[in-house]
């Protein structure tokens, strides 16, 4: 398949990341309107709640598009995805006839506000890509028990924070937490000093389970992806983590990607697992490709500077899918929602340009980075720009996910200082 070609000029061209093939949905709001469901071609957004009050997006199961998220389109389930899919694109395609009534339903990105595209309903991130945790387990153990007994039999993953969930473009602020170095007794109760970002993909689930699924079911429940940075404090997470593992270190925020690129628009980048070093059980085997050839950038630009890049490395690099997160989240019984985000893992690959966190890129502050404006970082300073790009190349053009970005505001006065 190569590029579909839309009377919206602007999505025409290789290299723009929203074509028609494309069609990210996400929300969003002008001026003091109120936020709405909009679908991305080109330079422009669809807004959806005018198309459907104008009968250009009418279905029998509707109206979708009276409130500002999308989980009642994921409700809706497959079937109707693949419905709406088809619907937008034969509105969008070069030559439509209802493009003058659609022409007024367009509303221009640059004037447009961004929210969160989904109602997060629970929040699961995993510890699933393999460079990143021999990278880990080899800073802080001997490298040949770098890996957990358990990490090539199950996707390691945490209960998160939906609360700590942001959108794009908002601010994060410096956490405070208890801290401890080695050579101090006692620990102290200060602002982070190693707080880090994760370049990661979201994963979120559109249809709900109540029981134990297959790889190929829980790959079926998964409505579309976002870039997602789990930001982390190293050094309260090195405290608290034993031994149940992170809890306020990664609960400051998780910043999303405000376009959720849909698993149609990925079909043509499916890639496979890597090989595997010991066979997985029955219910968590390979069953085709269900990773994706998306590259994912980071760059960093310290304030009023311009960016540096940090690293480029791919979501194939992953060891576990997404649909193995899902089905392995199920065994127990542990019903899923609509709207319930995994998040992958850190991805980085196998060589130094490929880590996916600053942890790794300055090897636990011991190797610092020179960023292009002379500056040094072993972790992210105050005013810091983080931001994650990916984007998956076809033949002709171009998916793209937008970009996810968040600035390092300072920790606010001691909380409990009297």
């Amino acid at each position: 398949m190569g590029l579909m070609k839309s009377w919206v000029a602007s999505a025409n061209t290789v290299d723009h990341p929203f074509p028609l093939n494309n069609l990210p949905y996400g929300v969003f709001s002008v001026g003091g309107d109120d936020p709405r469901c909009g679908v991305a071609i080109g330079d422009m957004i669809l807004d959806c709640l005018a198309a459907e009050e104008a009968g250009l997006l009418e279905f029998d199961e509707g109206p979708f598009f009276d409130v500002p998220f999308w989980n009642e389109v994921m409700e809706a389930g497959p079937r109707f995805w693949a419905e709406l899919r088809a619907r937008l694109q034969e509105l969008l395609a070069e030559g439509a006839a209802a493009r003058s009534e659609l022409e007024t339903c367009l509303v221009a990105q640059v004037d447009a506000e961004m929210h969160l595209p989904f109602l997060v309903a629970e929040y699961t991130d995993f510890y699933a890509g393999r460079h990143h945790a021999f990278n880990v387990g080899s800073m802080f153990r001997d490298p040949a028990n770098a890996l957990p007994p358990n990490w090539l039999h199950i996707p390691i993953g945490y209960n998160g924070r939906a609360s700590s969930v942001v959108v794009s473009g908002t601010p994060v602020r410096r956490p405070w937490g208890q801290l401890k170095s080695p050579d101090h007794a006692q620990p102290a109760f200060l602002p982070s000093r190693r707080f880090d970002f994760e370049l990661e993909m979201g994963a979120i689930v559109g249809t709900p389970s109540d029981r134990p699924v297959t790889v190929d079911e829980a790959d079926a429940m998964i409505f579309g992806y976002v870039l997602l940075n789990d930001w982390s404090a190293r050094d309260i997470q090195a405290w608290e983590y034993q031994p149940l593992g992170p809890f306020q270190a990664k609960a400051t925020a998780t910043s999303l990607s405000p376009w959720i690129v849909t698993q149609a628009a990925l079909a043509p980048f499916r890639a496979s697992c890597p090989p595997r070093d010991v066979e997985l059980l029955p219910h968590l085997r390979d069953t085709g490709p269900m990773l994706y050839d998306i590259t994912l950038t980071a760059s960093i630009a310290p304030e009023g500077k311009p960016p540096t890049k940090l690293s480029q490395t791919n979501y194939r690099e992953m060891y576990y899918s997404a649909a193995q997160q899902l089905a392995h989240h199920t065994t127990s019984g542990c019903p899923m929602n609509p709207g319930d985000l995994l998040g992958s893992g850190t991805i980085s690959g196998p060589t130094k340009p490929e880590r996916g966190s600053l942890l790794e890129l300055s090897w636990g502050g011991k190797d610092p980075i020179t960023l292009d404006t002379g500056e040094v970082r072993s972790f992210l300073e105050d005013g810091d720009t983080l931001t994650l790009s990916g984007h998956a190349k076809g033949d002709g053009f171009t998916i793209g996910f937008g970009t996810c970005s968040g600035k390092i505001l300072p920790a606010l006065p001691d909380p409990y200082a009297r």
